[in-house]
Order: structure tokens, then C-alpha cells, then sequence
């Protein structure tokens, strides 16, 4: 992680190039935006710091919740808007603005129906296990259910449509005048500036996570732990709104995770635990209730002795798992253990055997334990798993605070004319810490604001 400047001046007398909107940023978010912007004729440009489009959805499992797609009822699954918004409100504690959770519900099957139909992206719903909090299944995903499957795709697609995609070229400073944005500069590799003016500006660059001042200021209850973010998260959409007085909110909020491969830096997806997996610490003891969602569970698993603990889970929960490309990588290094037996699994992973088999016995099967987890009837059997996990850091959640087709709203509650954000750079529907994170929230902001962004008209 690392500290930035974004800097605001007066726009210069002349820009070295000009567009109409242009875009900050190739995650999910831009380069959706960039579609949007295209399909309704507006002459486009994304810059993007990294030398290919990656960013953070490359990071994660680039699954999408939409309520009341046509895959969802090709599968028979029945959902709606309003059943996905009481599902983020309940998880966040009803900390949300409502009129921002019901915009991204509202538009959430337009938004995957569009990029299925329109462009043939191959999404289908994951239908062999539940996400927290979710009340229907209804988590979209491309085949291998990976975000750089995702990025990869969005990306081909605007090359497809002919959409310019600049990269190495990081956006530094803002120009601002007279309430509208005027464009930005950019650096380039060789340390060169060049200016680019514009009608629109879509903020895609993502939140803050790897900017260490701000983390440090905004998120100390998770400042040490493991960053598993984009590092180009460097939080110029929050400093750029903080200077031109825009309306910034939930910046405590944040997505965390507590199943990550230890030392490895694999991800590993919860449906490890929510299939009846736990987590145990070193000395082979349950320590909270990990149906509570796997963003809560990286302050949980860091509180524990070394800052980690070890996931639990058997051959048959690795089957589902294994759709996962980031599962299957974290097999092949060999970072999850297998044995026939609980003791066997135990030394397996240095845990005390007797204290572990203890622990996996007082698993009450049809009930609920001491920690408030219900269990199903399907008990764990041999052959056993189990990984070393670690809790981390993913990225920020809270930012600038958009109203209708994503405009971001100043501290007074008017709207900038021509300033957009999506993703981590916007607020998103996550609360006001990390317990509020439901499965795919930023994805989900990231590709309906970006839809909404790219669609609305220039000013």
C-alpha cells in the first residue's frame, strides 16, 4: 500500500486530446460504463494506470447478485427487486439509503440481462450452495467463476465495439472549474503529463485499500491486516470530492475476508464454511460463528492467536468448491491438507489432536451450538480438509455519494453536471463498517452504476 496526492486546478488553456466521456479506469465498473457510453453514441476513452485492464475485479470471483434475471428464471429461480433490497438492508443494519439500494436492485437484472443479451456474455447463476445472506440464489458468474474470466471478457467486448482503452496512463489531477469538471491529467510512464478535456467524467478507479494515510485514518480496526486489494487503489476519487465539495459517506465501510490461504495468498471461497465447514484457531477451537459472512470473519480470524486459523471442511464441500479456479490453485500449491481421519487431519496441520476431535464431535447436527450457528444434518466425513486462512483486507466500500443515473452529489445535496462515479469510488450498500457486506455488493455497484453512468447523457 501506498500514500497519493490528487491534485484540482483550473483547466489549462488548451488539452492535448478531447472526448466526450471519458472514464478513470478499467475495472468492471469502467469498462462497463464505457458499453454504456457507447451504445448511446458517445465518443469514449478509458485511461487506466496498470499496463492491462486487472484492478481489483480481476482479484475477486467476479460474481454478480441481480434479482429477477431471465437466467434466473431460465433456472426456475423466482426473485424480484424488492426481496435483493430487503436482503442488503437486513445485512446492513438498515444503514443504507434506501434510494440507493433500491437503484442498484431496481437496475440489477437490466444490467446482466443487457450484457447477456446485447453482448453474449456467458453468465449463469451458481445454484449448488447459498451466499450469507442472500435469500435466493443469485450470484452471476462466467464459467470459471473467476474475475479475471470477468475482466478479460469486458474487456474484449470493447475492443469488439472499437472503445479505446489507454493504459500506463494514471489520472493525478482534476480540473475543476465553476462547478463543472473541465478533465484531467495523466502520467505517463517516461514521467511525461499529458491533458485530456471532456463533457463527462465516470470515476472507476475504485476506493482507497491501498492508500496506507488513509487506510490508517479511516479503517484502524483492520490497518495490520493482510491487503488483498489492487494496490492502484489509491483513493483519488475521495480525495478529488473531498477538495470540490462532494458528499462523502460510509467511509468505515469496507469488505474484509477471513478465508484466505495462508502463506499462500489464495483466496478461498466461502462456500467451504456455509456448506458446513468451520474454522477452528491453532490450539483446535471453534471461536464465533462463521455463518455471519466472510467479511466479518477477517477481524474475527486475525483476533485469533498468530492471526490466523485453519477452515474445516470435507471432500464433498471441495467438489462444490472446485468450480473455483482460485480453489483449484490453491490444491495444486498444496495449501489445503487432506486426511481419513480427524487426527490424521490434525497433525496434518499442527493442531492439538485431541482438543481438534473434541471440537469437530461438539458440532451439533440439527442444532444450534453455543456460538448461535444453526447446523444442517449433513455432517462432515471423511476425507477431511482443512487450510491455514488468514484474515485481510479487500477493499473500501464507502466514497462518494451518487444520485440518479450515478451523478455525484455535492455536500448540499445538488448534483455536479457532468461528474459520475461507479464501484469503490462511489458509496456503496455495504453499511458503515464490515459486517454490512453482503456477497457481491461492490461488483453490483460497480456494474449498474457503470451502466447508469455510461447511459446518462452529456450535460
Amino acid at each position: 500500500m501506498t500514500e497519493t496526492k490528487a491534485d484540482v486546478s483550473k483547466a489549462p488553456d488548451n488539452f492535448d486530446l478531447t472526448c466526450e466521456t471519458l472514464i478513470i479506469g478499467a475495472g468492471a465498473g469502467g469498462l462497463v460504463a464505457a458499453l454504456a457510453a457507447d451504445e448511446v453514441n458517445q465518443s469514449v476513452l478509458v485511461v487506466e494506470a496498470d499496463p492491462v485492464p486487472a484492478g481489483s475485479t480481476s482479484l475477486s470471483a467476479g460474481l454478480i447478485p441481480a434479482a429477477g434475471t431471465g437466467i434466473q428464471a431460465s433456472a426456475g429461480i423466482e426473485d424480484d427487486a424488492g426481496r435483493f433490497a430487503a436482503d442488503i438492508q437486513k445485512k446492513a443494519g438498515d444503514q443504507n439509503e434506501q434510494a440507493l439500494v433500491d437503484r442498484l436492485t431496481r437496475h440489477s437484472a437490466p444490467a446482466i440481462d443487457w450484457l447477456s443479451d446485447t453482448f453474449g456474455l456467458p453468465f449463469s447463476v451458481i445454484t449448488n450452495f447459498e451466499y450469507p445472506g442472500h435469500s435466493r440464489k443469485r450470484m452471476h458468474g462466467l464459467p470459471t467463476r473467476s474475475g479475471a474470466e470477468l475482466i478479460d471478457t469486458l474487456r474484449a467486448t470493447c475492443e469488439t465495439a472499437g472503445i479505446d482503452i489507454v493504459c500506463e496512463r494514471r489520472a493525478n489531477r482534476l480540473f475543476f472549474e465553476d462547478g463543472d469538471v473541465k478533465g484531467v491529467a495523466v502520467s505517463r510512464p517516461d514521467g511525461g503529463i499529458e491533458t485530456i478535456g471532456c463533457d463527462k467524467l465516470i470515476l472507476a478507479c475504485n476506493g482507497f485499500g491501498g492508500n496506507r494515510m488513509l487506510v490508517h485514518q479511516l479503517l484502524p480496526d483492520i490497518e495490520n491486516a493482510l491487503w488483498f486489494g489492487h494496490d492502484g487503489n489509491r483513493g483519488e476519487a475521495l480525495l478529488w470530492g473531498r477538495s470540490i465539495g462532494a458528499d462523502l459517506a460510509h467511509l468505515g465501510s469496507y469488505q474484509g475476508h477471513g478465508n484466505v490461504a495462508h502463506p499462500h495468498g489464495i483466496l478461498l471461497t466461502w462456500a467451504v464454511i456455509t456448506e458446513g465447514g468451520v474454522q477452528v484457531n491453532k490450539y483446535g477451537r471453534r471461536f464465533w460463528n462463521e455463518a455471519q459472512g466472510y467479511s466479518e470473519a477477517a477481524r474475527a480470524v486475525l483476533a485469533q492467536p498468530d492471526g490466523e486459523a485453519f477452515a474445516i471442511f470435507d471432500s464433498r464441500i471441495a467438489s462444490i468448491a472446485r468450480q473455483f479456479e482460485d480453489f483449484k490453485q490453491a490444491e495444486a500449491v498444496g495449501a489445503i491438507k487432506k486426511s481419513e481421519t480427524l487426527e490424521g487431519l490434525a497433525r496434518e496441520m499442527g493442531l492439538p489432536p485431541e482438543a481438534f476431535a473434541e471440537t469437530m464431535a461438539s458440532i451439533p447436527m440439527n442444532g444450534v451450538d453455543e456460538f448461535n450457528r444453526e447446523f444442517g444434518s449433513e455432517a462432515l466425513q471423511a476425507p477431511y480438509c482443512g487450510v491455514r486462512v488468514t484474515g485481510a483486507l479487500f477493499h473500501t466500500q464507502g466514497g462518494l455519494r451518487t444520485g440518479d443515473n450515478a451523478r455525484v452529489l455535492g455536500e448540499d445535496g445538488s448534483g455536479f453536471a457532468n461528474l459520475y462515479a461507479c464501484g469503490g469510488a462511489a458509496c456503496g450498500v455495504s453499511g458503515k463498517a464490515d459486517s454490512g457486506y453482503l456477497s457481491g455488493n461492490g461488483l453490483l455497484s460497480a456494474v449498474v452504476l457503470g451502466m447508469l453512468a455510461g447511459r446518462a447523457p452529456l450535460s
